[in-house]
């Protein structure tokens, strides 16, 4: 599909790649630049003692996805990834004598469920299952992998022509916390089902229950990826790569170049222009409506209030040992008071007094006998309020939320060895300087109330040639949904350009060209 100039993407995270690497492989010229030295955006890595950490997104499911992204640009996922199937999903825990995991088989984690809460909460979990899983089939082809709807009708109309019945299974309006106490009579299962919503970057109080459909993809699927996450990174890079995409490092895009109101060209920060047949941006939609691309850019989606910023965090990458709690891959520690915590977060915006706390032990697996016997890495996590971008926490507010972090740990059982050598703390305010005009916020807008969905952009932008990829954009959130975001701008571009060519290029009788 030859033009007259590349196709430009900007920012190399998951949708960008995804976005480049199926360009390409349609037979597109494309440019990535990117203003950090290597690629993987949000899903990045921090070396200590000369170990690779992953510092971003952890978990990987919907393999299918990335199957499929493969696939078209005519390779294997297995040919690239070694990837290996999680039996346990992730270890939970309120306190040393009070644990419980969650398994890919529903079987097992009923039967964990009942051991844990009793009979009536395991019939509870399976209701609960069967309710996420058709929540998930009823919007994963009208919603999740299509264009994003214009409005809630022109969604229940797509699904309703499926199956009138199907729109009820959505429950957009309930919250996610109402719904889940219809399942659950136990608050601690109710707190590890709520949590979904913060892999949205979201409040369970807040969250609608349609979020429910994230538990579903997580039990369809958890993979290990050897080599880290930053792995899939690579093999996207190398994928576009191969395809004959060019991709700059260290190259920051300053401003769109937009003439006769569509995009042309872009400018980077060393004062280099080239002309461009169309744009990717994989960034934050809050970068663009903030001027942080130009002011051509500026009106190319709706201005977002900061209030409906989504979660930011604050995380330790540590090279450290550990005693006590027999940690797998993937664990989750509670904290007692969850309605304040997200008070905290959502209404103070302050670090909250009693955090919940995501570990992820990069050295394990899901099997109990993993111990890697010595230093091991860690990456741990409690959410944050997405400030940094107009305040940054003092050490004196740091402090306190570290202390419970740790003491939390203390108390189900986790000793951690912590060397601050060995130690290096991210908080909202360098998230922001990673991720600009954002405050720090990694999930894009926030997924409160049943019109969330609808106001996070679709790939098409309001600028013609200016396409959305990313976590910020349709369908939001997530590794496999950024990927799906780049899937679409890709896809959306294509079809915009063979329209074009199609109108440009159509003939008269007798072969009279018509401009």
């Amino acid at each position: 599909m030859p033009v007259d100039a590349p196709v430009v993407v900007i920012g190399a995270g998951i949708g960008g790649l995804t976005a480049a690497a199926t360009l390409a492989a349609h037979g597109l010229e494309v440019v990535l630049v990117e203003r950090a030295a290597a690629p993987g955006g949000k899903m990045r890595t921090i070396e200590i003692a000369g170990r690779k950490l992953d510092a971003g997104p952890t978990v990987f499911t919907l393999r299918a996805v990335f199957e499929e992204i493969f696939a078209d640009a005519g390779a294997s996922l297995d040919d690239h990834l070694a990837l290996r199937p999680v039996e346990v999903l992730a270890r939970h825990a309120w306190s040393e004598r009070e644990r419980l995991d969650l398994f890919a088989d529903l079987g097992r984690s009923a039967e964990a469920i009942g051991a844990f809460a009793g009979p009536a909460e395991a019939r509870g979990y399976r209701q609960f299952c069967a309710r996420a899983r058709k929540i998930y089939q009823t919007l994963e082809e009208p919603f999740i992998r299509a264009a994003r709807p214009a409005n809630p009708l022109a969604l229940g109309l797509a699904v309703a022509r499926r199956r009138l019945g199907d729109l009820r299974r959505i429950d957009p309006f309930a919250t996610l916390w109402r719904a889940l106490g219809g399942h659950f009579r136990d608050p601690r299962l109710r707190q590890l089902f709520g949590r979904y919503a913060t892999y949205m970057g979201s409040s369970p109080f807040q969250a609608p229950a349609t979020l429910m459909l994230i538990a579903h993809v997580e039990r369809a699927g958890v993979w290990l990826i050897e080599g880290g996450m930053h792995t899939l990174v690579a093999a996207l890079a190398g994928l576009a790569g191969r395809h004959g995409a060019t991709l700059r490092f260290g190259v920051e895009a300053r401003a769109l170049i937009v003439r006769s109101g569509r995009v042309a060209g872009v400018e980077l920060a060393d004062g280099e222009r080239f002309k461009a047949s169309a744009v990717v941006l994989n960034a934050d939609v809050a970068a663009l409506a903030d001027g942080r691309f130009g002011p051509a850019g500026v009106h190319a989606v709706p201005r977002l209030s900061t209030a409906t910023r989504s979660l930011s965090a604050l995380t330790w990458n540590m090279v450290a040992t550990t005693e006590g709690f027999p940690l797998l891959r993937h664990n989750v520690f509670f904290s007692g008071d969850y309605a304040r915590e997200f008070h905290d977060l959502f209404e103070r915006y302050r670090l909250p007094a009693a955090p919940t706390v995501y570990v992820c032990a990069q050295d394990r697996d899901d099997r109990d006998d993993n111990a890697p016997g010595g230093p091991e890495r860690l990456f741990c996590l409690v959410n944050a309020p997405p400030t940094g971008d107009r305040y940054a926490f003092e050490r004196s507010e740091i402090e306190p939320c570290e202390e419970q972090t740790f003491h939390l740990l203390e108390r189900c059982g986790l000793h951690v060895q912590r060397r601050p050598e060995m130690t290096v703390v991210t908080t909202p305010a360098d998230f922001e300087r990673l991720f600009p005009a954002t405050g720090g916020a990694l999930y894009g807008q926030a997924s409160h109330g049943w019109m969330a969905s609808f106001r996070r952009p679709g790939a098409r932008s309001r600028i013609p040639g200016l396409y959305l990829a990313g976590g910020s954009a349709h369908p939001g959130a997530g590794v496999p949904m950024a990927a799906l975001s780049g899937r679409l701008a890709a896809r959306s571009l294509i079809e915009d350009l063979t329209s074009r060519r199609r109108l440009h290029r159509t003939a008269m009788p007798g072969g009279t060209s018509m401009g």
